[in-house]
């Protein structure tokens, strides 16, 4: 990578070339959130019901992002490693192999939604026929757009790491604008309820995803300024690759698993508590899909320097990013208590549903600040090609979180049981990844 180029990370201050990646990537995360929220504003119109389905079949659109963060962090962390030590040709050819993994798992996933979306849906034992068909009806139509889904996201991840996570926050929020027209016809206009919610989101990623590949192709400002689609794949590589980021991607499936276990847990209380839950967790998304964000632009920037070997540099961008994610950490947990009330009404509007909703993002207000801190720990080890010990904290506390969930929701506390076993969960996983790096850094 030329020095003084833009998108170099090795050089220039520490905060604006983090900032460089991390906006955009935040934005792209905003963008990921708000095809949720659209898609739950338009089905709260509809009923409490359509939320339900939508929100259970999302729980498998969840489980997907295991799959596709394998070839994304995969070809993340080989790619910026790469052009860290000025290796172009093989940071091309991580992308390359990336794009491979990435076009086989998520053929592979696709093909599991539309062939098994009903066993799928039986998993959460809805008491409600009618909402278990239409989750499952809804896994059928997205489940085809899913291998250009993942391929999409490997070319993210290596626009991210080459430093330019411009050009895919704008196509993503094309996709969004695009999303954003299609729900209100799909769903209210022709009334198609929740399969119309799936076709508009199908629709879509299938454009924005071809865009991204368009990008990675012809855009004056790709990373590569060659990207043969025919090659051979180096089996070196690609083992490389799945070792950087399986553990990343087993974390994610089961970090969803484990969540769709608490989720059954919900279901014991009705398709109400399960609604409530899926519209507050997309309020209190704002908070780890940024700090998600910035952990990820951090990958980023510590795979280039990591490859460059400036350690010192690594060090200063990690404690940078510690106090931006803890103002930012603070700033929401406020907004939580002021304001996530009123933007809960916005979608689910009953009264009663609001109230709930209240206790709910309350009770998840104090995970926000470790939550934050957590995806920059994360996001340090990741960066350096360190993907086990993230990932092994991750595996542990989330397989606490059903089982916390289920006794406390078994106690008086009902249904808030099973939110508050959620929050302690993340309170400590934040902790103890944090905690993590700093001793290892400082065995260092």
């Amino acid at each position: 990578m030329e020095t003084g180029s833009k998108y170099n990370l090795t050089e220039g201050g520490i905060l604006r070339k983090l900032l460089l990646v991390a906006v955009p990537i935040m934005g792209t995360q905003l963008v990921m959130m708000a095809y949720n929220l659209t898609d739950m504003f338009w089905l709260g119109r509809v009923g409490s019901d359509a939320v339900a389905a939508a929100g259970a079949a999302g729980m498998y659109m969840w489980l997907s992002f295991g799959f596709i963060l394998i070839g994304k962090m995969g070809a993340e962390i080989g790619v910026a490693q790469s052009l860290g030590r000025g290796d172009k040709k093989a940071a091309l050819a991580y992308s390359q192999n990336a794009m491979l993994i990435a076009l086989v798992l998520g053929t592979l996933f696709g093909l599991t939604l539309v062939f098994f979306n009903r066993p799928l849906i039986g998993f959460f034992n809805f008491r409600e026929k009618e909402i278990a068909e239409t989750a499952a009806e809804y896994l059928f139509i997205v489940g085809f757009p899913m291998p250009l889904a993942c391929i999409s996201s490997a070319a993210v991840g290596t626009y991210n790491a080459s430093g330019n996570s411009r050009t895919p926050f704008i196509i993503n929020s094309l996709g969004l604008i695009l999303n954003i027209t299609l729900d209100p016809l799909f769903i209210i206009v022709l009334g198609m309820g929740v399969k119309g919610a799936a076709i508009a989101t199908a629709i879509s990623h299938i454009i924005s995803s071809f865009a991204m590949l368009g990008a990675l192709l012809f855009f004056k400002a790709r990373p590569f300024e060659r990207y043969p689609v025919l090659f051979r794949p180096e089996w070196r590589k690609i083992i490389q690759l799945l070792k950087w980021a399986v553990p990343i991607g087993l974390e994610s499936l089961l970090f969803c698993f484990l969540s769709m276990v608490t989720t059954r847990v919900e279901t014991f209380f009705g398709a109400t508590a399960v609604a409530v839950s899926r519209v507050g967790s997309q309020i209190e998304a704002l908070s780890w899909l940024i700090g998600g964000g910035f952990g990820s632009a951090l990958v980023a920037f510590i795979g280039q320097n990591f490859g460059a070997g400036k350690q010192e540099r690594i060090r200063q961008g990690v404690k940078i990013s510690l106090i931006t994610m803890t103002i930012w950490g603070s700033l929401v947990t406020l907004f939580i208590f002021v304001l996530g009330p009123a933007v809960f009404a916005l979608f689910l509007p009953a009264p009663e549903l609001v109230s709930l909703g209240r206790i709910y993002l309350y009770i998840l207000a104090f995970c926000q600040l470790p939550m934050n801190l957590e995806a920059v720990g994360a996001g340090a080890f990741k960066g350096t090609g360190r993907t086990i010990p993230p990932s092994l904290v991750s595996v542990i506390t989330n397989a606490a979180k059903p089982l916390l969930a289920w006794l406390l929701s078994r106690t008086s506390l009902g249904i808030y049981g099973v939110w508050i076993g959620v929050s302690v969960t993340a309170l400590i996983r934040g902790i103890w990844v944090c905690v993590w790096y700093y001793l290892a850094e400082k065995k260092y």
